[in-house]
């Protein structure tokens, strides 16, 4: 599966976004789809899951009020929508996808076999 990812641009405190995360070569119905967000210098950290089976899971507790993670198979598409978006919310955006699991997903990065190329999120103060 290929991977490209959209949507990112430059926002204020408190507005909104949403990326969108476009599948080639596969079905977003037959992967599990996460985003992940980096800031420069930092690890990549998990933000939240879409598996192939619809569950959607977030782990991050500064965010789990304000993004939701969504799916359309039509346009084989996996969406974030980030609302009441904060400074600290700068970060480059990627998507990735991998087998999913018979149990579980994966949260690690290193787990993740194929990636989009990052879509751009500054929030201004």
């Amino acid at each position: 599966v290929q991977l490209q990812a959209s949507g990112g641009g430059l926002v204020q405190t408190g507005g909104s976004l949403r990326l969108a995360c476009l599948a080639s070569e596969g079905a977003v119905s037959s992967y599990d789809i996460a985003w992940f967000r980096q800031v420069l210098g930092k690890e990549r950290e998990f933000v939240t899951i879409m598996t192939w089976n619809g569950y959607h899971a977030c782990l991050k507790d500064s965010v789990k009020a304000r993004f939701t993670i969504s799916r359309d198979n039509a346009k084989n598409t996996v969406y974030l929508q980030m609302d009441n978006l904060r400074p600290e919310d700068t970060a480059v955006y990627f998507c990735a996808a991998t087998p999913p699991l018979s149990r579980g997903y994966y949260y690690r990065s290193s787990d993740y076999n194929y990636w989009g190329q990052g879509t751009l999120v500054t929030v201004s103060s």
